[in-house]
Order: structure tokens, then sequence, then C-alpha cells
């Protein structure tokens, strides 16, 4: 099969109905009787995390950020459903999305101009397309909370493969596997283990009680409260919670043992849009999406994301990247295994 025939998107209908609208997020003192100059970006990552580096931009450049959100519940497809929809008139100049393997499913369908970034030199080659046409940076990985006053260190489940033992059973939560980085993480399974395996563990965890929620934030939510005793999310999500004294600790999942499968990792993506209105714009602001500056800021706020140039200070409450077993996965597989993955979710969950 080839790789634009794989590359489709199931939830379209679904997911562009649920794309919020437009919000600004300041504006960087345009000068009278100039043009505005302003940038279209399309986002996926959460807003409170975004503006963050929307606003540094702004200050640094005079150029006014204008973004699209998605919502938390469909995290990605909706705005990767959006730019299939306006492939013909590109209303955006660049995609940053949070979801590695939905932006990187969007080359197949011809949505992804050409730019390489000199900021990006120092990011390794694996998190980086060779044409220009996607660039990582900011990574999360995925971990597991549990709730301390319902479970101990000693028996807190160490390994995704721990939530299809019975003594798991409706006591754990991960989010809608069709959205997200749960999406991600479940198609790294399908390219790693292969599909049938992949979905045979899907069926164990339906079998053994998951409880599907909302999002990474209502998964955090559920084990703070006690309403499950663990969950698999993302580490930033984890880290509000135990930023918030939440009775809740962090556990990095597959990291035992020689054959240990590793905690997918997971880069932010800048896009450059095929046919941006404003290219030249879209090109600086990835200039500054991907440099060490940008990486910093994520480290340090509660986004609490990995940076992918070496030099740059990983976040406080988490082990350096070098210490952490990493997933051995392709990115263009695991964005290639999406639909079969979804199509498994469909059948296993009825989502």
């Amino acid at each position: 099969m080839s790789e634009r025939s794989c590359l489709t998107f199931p939830m379209i209908v679904l997911a562009l109905g649920m794309v919020l609208g437009a919000t600004g997020c300041g504006r960087a003192g345009s000068q009278p009787g100039k043009a505005e100059q302003s940038v279209v970006v399309y986002c996926s990552a959460d807003k409170e995390f975004a503006e963050l580096i929307f606003k540094a931009y702004e200050a640094k450049s005079g150029v006014t950020v204008r973004p699209l959100y998605d919502t938390e519940e469909t995290k990605t497809a909706g705005l990767t459903a959006r730019l299939v929809a306006e492939k013909a008139r590109p209303k955006a100049d660049v995609f940053w999305s949070s979801d590695t393997s939905r932006a990187v499913a969007l080359v197949g369908q011809d949505l992804a101009a050409s730019y390489v970034s000199p900021a990006a030199e120092g990011i390794p080659a694996r998190y980086k397309d060779p044409s220009g046409r996607w660039t990582g940076f900011g990574a999360r990985i995925r971990v597991i909370l549990y709730n301390t006053a319902r479970v101990t260190a000693a028996d807190a489940p160490r390994s995704i493969a721990d939530f299809i033992n019975p003594r798991w059973k409706g006591r754990f939560a991960i989010a809608n596997p069709h959205f997200g980085t749960t999406s991600f993480q479940m198609a790294a399974l399908f390219s790693k283990w292969g599909d049938a395996k992949a979905a045979a563990f899907l069926q164990q965890l339906k079998e053994n009680g998951a409880v599907i929620a909302a999002g990474n934030a209502d998964v955090k939510d559920r084990v703070a409260d006690g309403r499950v005793d663990a969950g698999i999310l993302d580490e930033d999500d984890a880290v509000v919670a135990v930023r918030d004294k939440k009775p809740v600790a962090i556990a990095i999942p597959d990291q035992e043992g020689a054959d240990a499968l590793g905690t997918p990792l997971m880069p932010n993506v800048a896009m450059l849009i095929q046919g941006a209105p404003n290219r030249e714009q879209g090109q600086r602001f990835i200039d500054f999406l991907v440099s060490k500056e940008a990486e910093r800021i994520l480290a340090e706020s509660d986004a609490a994301q990995y940076p992918l140039h070496a030099d740059v200070a990983g976040p406080t409450l988490l082990p350096p990247l070098n210490r952490i077993r990493v997933m051995e996965v392709d990115y263009v597989d695991v964005a290639r295994r999406l639909s079969l993955m979804d199509d498994a979710v469909k059948s296993v969950f009825g989502l």
C-alpha cells in the first residue's frame, strides 16, 4: 500500500465540527501608518503553554501571532482535518502540532512545504524530515500517574502492560485513543509490535475495564481525586498535578530489563503549510519555534517539555532525557499506522 493511500483521516467529519474558532493572543505594538505584520498559526498545543511562545515571539519580532486552537478532546485531529479541508485555499501559515504522528501524516497529503530552519541545526536528524517538511522540537514522554493515597510506590505499575493484569481491573484511565498523544502511543505500538499484537492489547485493556477519559488532563484529574488509582498520560499533565500538591506520583513506564519497550518520545512538530498566505512570516516564526530559546521556555514552564537541543536544560521535576529509555520508532511508519489503529479502536471500544 502506498504512503498516500495509508494516510487517511477517518475522524474528519467529527473533528471539523469540534474545532474552536480563532482567538488572538495579544498584539505587539504595530507602528501607526504601517501595515500590521502577522502570522497565522494553527496550534494543537495547550493554549496556556503556546501563549508563552507566542508572546515571546511577538515581543521579539513585533509580528502579531494569530492562533487557531483545537479542543482538548480532539487534540490535533481537528486541526489536521481543517488543514485538509482548506488545502485548495490555505489559511494557515504554520502548523504547530502537539501530536507527531498526525502532523507527519500531512506530508503524504501534500500539505507540508519544505523549509530547513537554521535554528534547528542542533536538533538530531531523527527528529526532522530530511527535506524540511517537518521539524521536531520540545518533546514529551508518556508516563504513569498514580494516586499515592491508594497505591504504594512498591505496588505502582511499572509498565503499560501492567494494566492488563486483573489486579488493575477498572482502576485505571487512558485518554480516547483516537486523539492526541494517546493516538501516537497506540499507533507506535502497532508499528513496534505489529497489528495483531497491538490490536490484542487494546482488547485486553477494554476487558480489564479501562476508563476512557476525555483527554490527558481528564486522566490527571481522575487520578488526583481518586476516581481511578492510576492512568497513562503525558508528563506535562502529570507535572501539573505534582506541582499542585495532589496525592500523586509519577512513574516512567517500561524502563526495566534489557528488552524494555521504553516510553514514547513525542516531539512537537513545526510545519510550514504548502501555499501559506504569508510564507516568509511563517518561516521566521518557525525559526523561533524550533530555537533553543523556545525550547527553554517550554522546559521551564509547566509544560515540562524535553528540549531536543542537547545543550538546553530539561524540566526540573523529571529525569534528564539521557537517563530515560525511549521507545525506538520510525515516526513516518507510526503515521502510516494511524488508520489501522483508529479502525482497531472503533472495533474494540466502539468509539
